[in-house]
């Protein structure tokens, strides 16, 4: 069974479907990856094959962002967005030949269900956050605004039908373009046909749990697709990590950061008499001085550091998160766009974490306050506490049900 699995973003779009694609192998299956071609190198080295898609999203990321910020007018946004939808049916097409299954990962995956339907094969689509799944429950999640967590359900329902509308607007045309192209009939409504009535929740059911759903939707929770990494901690940060107490942890992964986010986030932990970790990530976030106290550190194993720190500050990614969890860290979430709102509340609400960082107005003061909130005993204990509970074989699970779709029911495909 030959199975592709796709998705746009960066590596936390990325990485769960590693980890899904590893199992499968493990299973015996064939299973390729389209991915951003800045993951090509990494794919491939676990013998996999991996068609890009899309802009390296990594030297994307690390360009400066323009000041001020410009807000692209409802031209342009559905120019781009029909510019995206088009580039992705003949590079998914390509990718999909000879295969039997095709997954599509997050959100933006406008041409995945179209391909497999032309080819006569099944469709799954999965999301790694509950929020992504329309529900009175939540609000939608947006980029680059958000609407706050904790609304009625009257007022969720109201932004997601405004969503839809939006959603269909920038994107239904190009989409129904490319079905014609393939002798497909058109779709009305862009978000129901891309989700499908039986999508895979590959998110940890105590951290996110799925909600109340809409449309008769039936969600089909897996656990979090967690990639195991067995690759060692690098010499010198093992020697950081046993020269002294353990240190907090500062990165944001993917995102942008001001130039001033490093030494901000040594100032705050300076202040509580901790030593820092930070991770320079995507935003080259990077340490401030040469002092003993503080090290900048390039992608590491998270399952192997977070063990061993007192706190992780991070940006509110579904897998940061789930790592973090998952090793009984307290966690300060500071997020910066998407699902990342909701990760920082359900952090707060299960009492695991500090959340509520305002990005915007990112300060050592603000760090300081939630870092102290996070390293309160009982909220540390809590974490610890709730790490047992965190369930590590998600992919596993995703896996075997993959497996056993070879016929999947006519509303799923």
């Amino acid at each position: 069974m030959t199975i592709l699995l796709s998705s746009i973003g960066s590596r936390g779009d990325v990485q769960p479907l590693l980890a899904l694609a590893l199992e499968l192998q493990a299973l015996g299956e064939d299973a390729r990856l389209c991915v951003p071609p800045n993951f090509k190198p990494w794919v491939e080295s676990f013998g996999l094959t991996c068609f890009p898609i899309g802009p390296d999203l990594k030297q994307w990321m690390a360009q400066p962002a323009p000041s001020p910020p410009v807000k692209p007018s409802a031209e342009q946004l559905r120019a781009l967005a029909a510019h995206t939808v088009r580039t992705q049916f003949p590079v998914i097409a390509e990718a999909a030949r000879g295969c039997d299954l095709v997954v599509g990962a997050t959100a933006l995956q406008f041409a995945t269900r179209s391909i497999a339907e032309s080819l006569g094969i099944p469709y799954v689509f999965a999301a790694y956050c509950p929020a992504v799944f329309p529900s009175p429950d939540h609000p939608p999640p947006k980029i680059p605004e958000h609407h706050p967590q904790g609304l009625p359900p009257n007022e969720n329902l109201a932004l997601w039908a405004a969503e839809d509308e939006r959603w269909n607007d920038l994107f239904r045309v190009a989409i129904n373009e490319g079905r014609a192209g393939l002798g497909l009939t058109p779709i009305d409504d862009v978000r129901r046909h891309l989700f499908t009535a039986t999508p895979l929740l590959a998110a940890d059911p105590v951290l996110g749990p799925p909600g109340a759903t809409l449309r008769g939707m039936q969600i089909r929770p897996t656990g979090a697709w967690l990639y195991s990494d067995s690759s060692a901690l690098p010499e010198p940060l093992e020697r950081f990590l046993a020269d002294g107490e353990p240190p907090v942890y500062l990165g944001f992964g993917s995102m942008r950061a001001a130039d001033n986010t490093g030494p901000m986030l040594i100032e705050a932990a300076r202040a509580l008499g901790l030593r820092s970790i930070v991770s320079r990530g995507w935003g080259n976030v990077a340490a401030i001085d040469g002092a003993s106290d503080c090290l900048a550190i390039d992608d590491v194993s998270h399952e192997k550091l977070f063990p061993r720190v007192a706190a992780v500050v991070h940006h509110g990614g579904a897998g940061t998160t789930t790592r973090a969890a998952r090793a009984g860290a307290a966690q300060v979430i500071v997020p910066h766009n998407y699902d990342q709102y909701y990760w920082g509340h359900r952090v707060q609400q299960l009492g695991i974490g500090a959340s509520g960082v305002d990005r915007e107005h990112l300060s050592v003061e603000a760090l300081v306050q939630a870092l102290s909130e996070a390293l309160r005993p009982e909220l540390r204990g809590r974490a610890t506490h709730l790490a047992s509970r965190i369930q590590p074989d998600g992919a596993r699970v995703a896996a075997n049900y993959l497996v056993g779709c070879s016929s999947l029911a006519p509303e799923a495909r």
